[in-house]
């Protein structure tokens, strides 16, 4: 039997051994990370207080705006330690931790970005039918069945994981623990893995975001129907970013994942994972909010009231 060590703490990687490069990308990471944390906090403010925005197309905006937060904050923290502090040491449990709450999220990130653009199509392809549809209780339930099936679907994958024994190298070639680069270090058969990882990327990612897509379709030949130039460009710019950020998020999540241990690691898997793991959720309150004409004078009437009760 050929001897080996059974690992029992992993070290993440930065994108450079270079102290300045180091505190250059610590500063992007934080200067994102705090952009994204007050511009989805001042969205759930604003679509909370403010009760114009009190829709179900606010209501799922709030709820992606909770959820990217917390998407966020799984990974961002923990790579500036390590290019700040250069301590990579995370422990398996850490691992597994940080390895189920990335997929839950972006997993209810993507159901919820399929039920938004389904929301989209509703209003303005079937606004007869639209408050009917999508009631108060309907779009609770869809939050709650979208988080419970995110965290089923990180459950799966997670348990799937760390079923397989770690005895090569302790060395994620990543900024945070991810199936892909955690396959490259296992001593056991991950035939299996890779079907399952194969078989989720296609069908069931591949299969919302071609509902995201033709719903977007149906979308756009509605609005081509439109009598003014107005109303038209004004959903194209709101629908278009939306579409690019999803089409970012899932051409990076299949480029990861579609072959998980066939590449080598380099630098360029650790600077595609940035575009599924902070990309959306730093892109998401500025498609949502700056373009947004609602949202914007919210926010100006939420400034006004609390400029005036400061004044009383």
């Amino acid at each position: 039997m050929a001897n080996y060590t059974t690992v029992t703490e992993f070290l993440l990687l930065g994108f450079s051994d270079v102290w300045e490069l180091r505190v250059l990308h610590a500063m992007l990471f934080l200067l994102m990370y705090l952009t994204t944390l007050i511009g989805n906090l001042l969205i759930v403010t604003v679509t909370t207080f403010d009760k114009s925005l009190h829709t179900p197309m606010y209501f799922y905006l709030r709820n992606l705006s909770v959820l990217d937060m917390c998407y966020i904050s799984v990974t961002v923290p923990k790579a500036c330690v390590i290019l700040l502090l250069n301590n990579r040491v995370i422990s398996i449990a850490g691992c597994a931790a940080q390895i189920f709450l990335v997929i839950s999220c972006a997993a209810a990130e993507l159901l919820f970005l399929t039920i938004m653009a389904y929301d989209c199509y509703m209003a303005i392809c079937h606004p007869l039918h639209y408050p009917v549809i999508m009631n108060p209780r309907v779009c609770v339930q869809m939050t709650l069945a979208s988080v419970f099936s995110g965290l089923i679907y990180a459950g799966v994958h997670t348990s799937n994981t760390f079923w397989l024994s770690f005895c090569q190298s302790n060395v994620i070639h990543q900024f945070f623990c991810d199936i892909p680069s955690l396959l490259k270090l296992s001593c056991s058969d991950t035939f299996i893995n890779e079907v399952v990882i194969f078989f989720s990327a296609v069908v069931i990612v591949g299969g919302f975001f071609s509902f995201i897509i033709m719903t977007y379709i149906r979308i756009f030949s509605a609005v081509l129907k439109l009598p003014t130039r107005r109303e038209r460009g004004k959903t194209f710019s709101t629908c278009v970013p939306h579409i690019l950020v999803v089409t970012v998020f899932v051409s990076s999540v299949f480029v990861v994942y579609m072959n998980p241990t066939f590449n080598s690691p380099t630098i360029q898997d650790m600077i595609i994972s940035v575009f599924y793991s902070i990309v959306p959720p730093f892109l998401n309150p500025i498609i949502y909010s700056l373009r947004n004409k609602q949202i914007k004078e919210a926010v100006r009437r939420t400034m006004r009231r609390i400029l005036y009760s400061e004044k009383q």
